[in-house]
This record gives C-alpha cells, sequence and structure tokens, in this order.
C-alpha cells in the first residue's frame, strides 16, 4: 500500500493520476447499427496494466498484448526490453462498433490506463518501449485521436502537454502465452497489485456502465 500511495502521490505531482475525469470527445464516431468488428492498437506502460483494463471493457470482444512499432525479428520480450527495437508494448483492442464507440475507448486509454503526458516511460518503467502511443487502423480513427488530444490540450486537462504518438497500424505482433491475461494469471504479484489493480477499480469508478468484468 504505501508503494502505491508513493506512486500516486508522483503522478499526481506530475499533474495526472488514475481515474483523471476528462470530457467526452467532441468527436466520435456514433454506434454502429450493426454488429462489426473493428480494431486499434494502443500503447500505454508495460502491457499487462492496459490489457487488464480493456479486457474488461464492454464491447471489446479481445485484449491482446503484444509489440507494435519496430520489426518482426525484434518482436520478442527480451529484445523490446532493451529499449532500441522501436517497439512499444502494446495492445490490439478488437472492439464491436455497435456496443463502444472509438472515442469511448479513447477515453477510457487517457484517463485511466495511463499518464499521457509522461514521454517514454509510465510509473515504474522507463525507455521508449514504454511510450504512450495509438496505432491507429484507418483515417477516420488518426482523425478522432488527433482532434480529441487537441481538444485535452485546449482545455488544460493535464498539467502538461499530451506526448501521445499517432502511427499507422502497420503490424502488430503477439507476446507470448506468459504475458496474455497477467493480471487474471498472477493478482498477487506485488507489480500488479501496486501499478495494474488500481487501473481497474478507476475504470470501475469512472465507466460503471462500460464495466464487464470483477472489481477486484
Amino acid at each position: 500500500m504505501k508503494k502505491y500511495l508513493l506512486f500516486v502521490m508522483m503522478m499526481v505531482l506530475a499533474g495526472w493520476a488514475t481515474g483523471t475525469t476528462i470530457p467526452d470527445p467532441a468527436a466520435d464516431i456514433p454506434l454502429a447499427k450493426q454488429r462489426g468488428r473493428e480494431t486499434v492498437v494502443f500503447a500505454g506502460g508495460c502491457f499487462w496494466g492496459v490489457q487488464a483494463v480493456f479486457e474488461q471493457v464492454k464491447g471489446v470482444k479481445s485484449a491482446t498484448a503484444g509489440f507494435a512499432g519496430g520489426a518482426s525479428k525484434t518482436a520478442r520480450y527480451e529484445r523490446v526490453s532493451d529499449g532500441n527495437t522501436g517497439h512499444a508494448e502494446s495492445v490490439q483492442v478488437t472492439y464491436d462498433p455497435s456496443q463502444i464507440t472509438f472515442g469511448q475507448l479513447l477515453k477510457i486509454f487517457f484517463s485511466v490506463v495511463h499518464d499521457p503526458t509522461e514521454l517514454n516511460r509510465q510509473g515504474p518503467d522507463t525507455g521508449t518501449q514504454y511510450r504512450s502511443a495509438i496505432f491507429y487502423h484507418n483515417d477516420e480513427q488518426k482523425r478522432i485521436a488527433a482532434t480529441y488530444i487537441e481538444q485535452l490540450n485546449a482545455a488544460k486537462v493535464f498539467r502538461d502537454k499530451i506526448v501521445t504518438e499517432l502511427s499507422a497500424n502497420d503490424k502488430f505482433y503477439p507476446a507470448d502465452e506468459h504475458h496474455q491475461h497477467y493480471l487474471v494469471k498472477h493478482p498477487d504479484d506485488p507489480y500488479i497489485i501496486n501499478n495494474d489493480i488500481p487501473k481497474v477499480r478507476a475504470l470501475h469508478q469512472e465507466f460503471p456502465q462500460l464495466f464487464v468484468g470483477t472489481v477486484i
């Protein structure tokens, strides 16, 4: 608990804390009339926590931990951890646009998943592999994400400017099974307790209408 309180204090001093209240996106894609499947890749620190949040969101069909931004030959955890592969620890989110909008996913990403003002780090993790990034699937996602970042910066929601990168989702490489659903498999891991469980709790508190998991 002391470690978690210290982490929260650090985030508050940085102008962000898990559960930051932010406005809805001014631009969004309306809910689709029919079921479907859309994909986007989010990077926001260690992929354990990013996956743990999104896999408990209504309308998300799958959330897969992996790597994006680099080459296939370096898409391995041991190589990515060096911080010089171009990859970011990422989560590929596949969702039903008739149940949740892209804008709602963005709001979750910016408010409870990570601190979008931290450059090449999140919490205790440092390096370009922990950078904040959105690997968009199409031009519409790019436009909405860019517009939302401008909206949040203009409203000065965070003390510092958002540093989230926007890149095309050229290729995503799933991590090995050991890293999939890590929070579910290792809820007593001190890293999970101090860094990721608070995010899931914040999701439940800030987005109860979109939370479909189990309160931890």
